[in-house]
This record gives structure tokens, C-alpha cells and sequence, in this order.
């Protein structure tokens, strides 16, 4: 695991200036995707085994390499069927392709996860892709991540997982988006801004948003276990389950 002293400098080296704007717009973002590579390290001390991990949603590689630098033992599939950004984490992260510790995917969630063995996976994790999904997509990608993973296997998500009081979310809502104008006016990223503000139009929408009860339940009929959110940072949290041994 890298030493949280050390993330911040290792991630700029490797991602560059993705890590760089990512850390400055939204840098809980990037903290969620340091303790979605954490909660994986915890789960990887617990065998010696190499471990088949699936990640949802790549994008240019910040979350992947975070699993990456986890375990020597993670042998990991990062599906994202965006193909700019796939193509910057290929980039990025060329040394671990080279190694054969990390093969890219580029079909859709869903799909890529339908063409996987049942049981055949020990960890799913992902940061910031769920809260994209339709609410209907998204369920189905819950059930088949369930029927991938092996018994006793995990799935670990940062994201955004609305809080069930809908006036105190609006509110912090409302904060984040004072915090994206004060960053990208000063250096004047208005083509940026611009994506951010039209982007959380979608993330908030009746049919997008991840609300935290909601989300919660999916997982328990879906079959999980062991359900837990933690490190809530206003609109980001930490989910993890297990599928019952």
C-alpha cells in the first residue's frame, strides 16, 4: 500500500495532470479512490493467492492504479467503454499492462460483466461510476457482480451515494458547486466547468441518483452481506459487501 504521505506524489507522476485538475476540482474524489485501494489491501492480506479483480469504470487510470499499487497480488480487468479515457489509462499505465497485471476491456458495465464466470472473481471494486448509471442498468450491474464474484468475495465502491435527507444533499450539493465555480474560474477552465455543471445535471436527475437507503437495499436483494458505508464526505462515501462463503 502507498504511504497516504506519499499518494499525492506518486499519483501526479504516474497520471500527471489528470490526478493533478481531479485533485483540485473535486480532491474527494480522489481521496475515495485512495480508500477504495485501501479497503482492497485489506482484503489481499488476508491470503497469499493471486486475486482476480475486476474494475468498473477505468477512465484515465487514477482508481485503477490506486488498486494497483494494493497488492503485488492483484491480477486486474478494467473495463470502461469511453475509449478516450481507456486510451490515456493504457497510456498511463503501460508498465502493469506490460507485466500482465492489468488488461483493459472496453465493452459497457453491464456486457463486460454478462461475459464473466460465476464465481470467478475475488474483488469488484469501482470509484465514481454507479452514480452514472440508470437506476435500472444499475441494478442489473449489481446482480451480475454478485454472480461473478466468488463466495466470501468483495465489492468495494467510492462514490456518490446521496444522502437520504434530501434538503441537507441539496445544501451540499449547492457547496460543491460553489467549490467547482471558485477553482475553474481562477484558472480559467470555463470549458471545464461547463462539462461539471452539465454532468451533475445527470448525476442528480430522478433516474441517476444513487440515494444511500436506496443503494443499500439494492445490495441486500441482490444477496450481499456485510453491507457497509463508511468515510461519508458530504456527497461521497465508501460501500462494501460481501457475497455470503
Amino acid at each position: 500500500m502507498i504511504d497516504k504521505s506519499q499518494y499525492d506524489d506518486v499519483f501526479s507522476g504516474v497520471i500527471g495532470q489528470d490526478y493533478e485538475l481531479l485533485n483540485l476540482i473535486c480532491p474527494l474524489a480522489t481521496k475515495m479512490s485512495r480508500l477504495v485501494g485501501d479497503k482492497a489491501s485489506e482484503y489481499a492480506a488476508q491470503t497469499t493467492d493471486n486475486l482476480n479483480v475486476v474494475e468498473l469504470g477505468g477512465g484515465t487510470g487514477i482508481t485503477t492504479l490506486s488498486l494497483l499499487t494494493a497488492s503485488d497480488n492483484f491480477n486486474i480487468i478494467s473495463i470502461d467503454n469511453e475509449p478516450v479515457m481507456q486510451e490515456q489509462a493504457k497510456k498511463h499505465l503501460h508498465k502493469w499492462a506490460a507485466n500482465g497485471k492489468l488488461v483493459f476491456c472496453g465493452d459497457d458495465a453491464l456486457t463486460a460483466l454478462q461475459n464473466i464466470a460465476t464465481d470467478s472473481v475475488d474483488i469488484v471494486a469501482s470509484a465514481y461510476t454507479l452514480h452514472n448509471f440508470l437506476d435500472t442498468y444499475r441494478k442489473e450491474v449489481m446482480q451480475q457482480i454478485f454472480r461473478i464474484l466468488k463466495p466470501g468475495g468483495q465489492f468495494i465502491n467510492g462514490d456518490r451515494y446521496a444522502l437520504d435527507d434530501v434538503s441537507l444533499h441539496t445544501r451540499t450539493i449547492q457547496q460543491e458547486v460553489s467549490g467547482y465555480f471558485k477553482v475553474l474560474t481562477q484558472l480559467n477552465k470555463l470549458d471545464v466547468l461547463e462539462h461539471w455543471i452539465v454532468h451533475l445535471f445527470s448525476d442528480e436527475s430522478e433516474n441517476h441518483v444513487m440515494r444511500e437507503s436506496v443503494a443499500l437495499a439494492q445490495l441486500q436483494d441482490a444477496g450481499f452481506s456485510d453491507i457497509n458505508l463508511s468515510n461519508r464526505l458530504e456527497v461521497n462515501a465508501l460501500v462494501t459487501a460481501t457475497k455470503p462463503g
